[in-house]
C-alpha cells in the first residue's frame, strides 16, 4: 500500500502561482508513474500531468503545457506540481495518484491504483 498526501493548495489571483506537493509513504519503491489530476465541482476528474520515476519523462495535458511543471524528489519521495499563470478555470481539487503496474505515462484515471485526499486550488478573477 502507498499513502499519498497532497498539500500546497490555496486561494490565488489569476496570473499567480502555487506549488503543490505530494508526499508518498509506504511501498514507494514500486511507484512507476505518478500523476496529478484535477476535479472541479460537477465535473469528472481530469488528467493534468504525469512523471515517470525512472528517467523522469513527463507528460502534460494540453491545457497546462507551458504553465505547469511536474517534478520529483527521489530522496523525499515527493512529487511537485508548479503551477504558474493560473487561470480561474484551473480552480479544482487537485489529486495526486500513483501507478505501480506500468511505466506508461497514462492520462487515464483507471490506470492509477492509489490516490491522495486532494488539495483545493481556487483561482479568483
Amino acid at each position: 500500500q502507498v499513502q499519498l498526501v497532497e498539500s500546497g493548495g490555496g486561494l490565488v489571483q489569476a496570473g499567480g502561482s502555487l506549488r503543490l506537493s505530494c508526499a508518498a509513504s509506504g511501498r514507494t519503491f514500486s511507484n512507476y508513474v505518478m500523476a496529478w489530476f484535477c476535479q472541479a465541482p460537477g465535473k469528472e476528474r481530469s488528467f493534468v500531468a504525469a512523471i515517470r520515476w525512472r528517467g523522469g519523462s513527463t507528460y502534460y495535458a494540453d491545457s497546462v503545457k507551458g504553465r505547469f511543471t511536474i517534478s520529483r524528489d527521489n530522496a523525499k519521495n515527493t512529487v511537485y506540481l508548479q503551477m504558474n499563470s493560473l487561470k480561474p478555470e484551473d480552480t479544482a481539487v487537485y489529486y495526486c495518484a500513483t501507478d505501480q503496474g506500468s511505466w506508461y505515462l497514462s492520462a487515464s484515471r483507471q490506470d492509477y491504483e492509489y490516490w491522495g485526499q486532494g488539495t483545493q486550488v481556487t483561482v479568483s478573477s
